[in-house]
Formats: C-alpha cells, sequence, structure tokens
C-alpha cells in the first residue's frame, strides 16, 4: 500500500516538474523576442535542395547574417556548392552533419546557436514539414532561450506531416531537454 502511495506522489511530483519547466519555455522565448526583435541568423533544415536554394536567394536580401544549416553529413558538399552557386561566402556558412532526423537538427545545433549568442534565427523548412519544426524548436529552441521566425518553402506535398509524427517528436524533445537524449539511437535505420 504506502509503496502504491509513492508511486502516485512520484509520479505527480515528476508532473508538476514538468508542467513548470515547460512552461518557462514561454517566458523564454518572450525575453528572447523582446531583445531580439528581428532574427540574427538562418538556419535551413536539409534532406531538401529547394530548401538550399531558396535559403541562399533569402541570404541574398539578408546579406548580413550567417546560415546555419543541419543536414545528413553526405549531403554538405552539395550544398555548399549551391550556396556558392548563389554567392552566400564560405565565411557566413555554417554545415553541420551531425542530424540524422528532425529532432537532432536542432539538438546538434542548440549550444552552437547559444555560444554564438543567437536569441532569434529565420528557420527555413519546407511547408508541410513546418507544423512540426516550429513544434520541435518551440520545445528545444525555446528551452534555450531562442525564439525561431518561420519561413515555409513552397513544396508539392500534398498534406502536412501527421499529428502523431509531431507529438511523437514533441515528446522526444520533452526528453532531449532532461536528459540531453533525443532518443535518436532507437532508430533502426541508423548504423
Amino acid at each position: 500500500m504506502q509503496s502504491k502511495y509513492f508511486k502516485g506522489y512520484l509520479l505527480r511530483f515528476m508532473g508538476g516538474v514538468l508542467a513548470i519547466w515547460i512552461s518557462v519555455i514561454p517566458a523564454k522565448i518572450a525575453i528572447a523576442s523582446y531583445q531580439s526583435p528581428t532574427p540574427q541568423a538562418i538556419f535551413v533544415l536539409g534532406g531538401n535542395f529547394q530548401r538550399m536554394e531558396f535559403a541562399a536567394k533569402f541570404w541574398n536580401s539578408h546579406p548580413n547574417l550567417d546560415i546555419w544549416v543541419s543536414d545528413f553529413s553526405w549531403y554538405l558538399d552539395n550544398n555548399r556548392h549551391i550556396f556558392q552557386q548563389f554567392g552566400v561566402p564560405n565565411q557566413r556558412l555554417h554545415l553541420d552533419g551531425r542530424a540524422t532526423d528532425t529532432v537532432t537538427n536542432f539538438t546538434t545545433l542548440a549550444a552552437d546557436f547559444i555560444q554564438k549568442n543567437l536569441q532569434h534565427i529565420y528557420l527555413i523548412t519546407s511547408d508541410y514539414h513546418m507544423a512540426r519544426a516550429r513544434a520541435i524548436a518551440t520545445i528545444v529552441l525555446g528551452s534555450q532561450g531562442i525564439v525561431v521566425t518561420p519561413i515555409a518553402v513552397i513544396s508539392h506535398e500534398e498534406k502536412s506531416e501527421s499529428l502523431t509524427r509531431v507529438l511523437r517528436d514533441c515528446v522526444r524533445s520533452i526528453i532531449w531537454i532532461f536528459t540531453g537524449r533525443s532518443g535518436a539511437s532507437l532508430n533502426p535505420n541508423i548504423n
């Protein structure tokens, strides 16, 4: 009986801690938005060369901003080539190949953004992918005091990603906040 009471108490306590922590995220986002009302960098999610072209063209109207790209490592040379074609100098380009999925696009670069004192970034991804990317960004980057301004690249996908995928990655993002692990190693497609 005592063990059952303790488990119930522990579960309520952990739920309370989670609720308090998650309620801190909107405050951190509000502070970051106030301190940096305009984006300080461009962040592009990889996996699609149309996004790279769009980001390179977008950079031409924001040439004072650095571009951060998170993609699979084997795409980075092609990405660099696309940006060079559009005149983006190498010193403005930060290519990162550590990500294995959308959650790790954010978790692998969060510390780098903090190190560069970035509090507000443009987030560029495909329109069908934006809901999930924004949800993850709100949790992962918001917990670090970074706000995103989304810029959707028009695609020919008919529908947005499923709510199940969005919720799954929100849970993974919350786990990352508390453990520093996103669960990416559980993906059977990763060697």
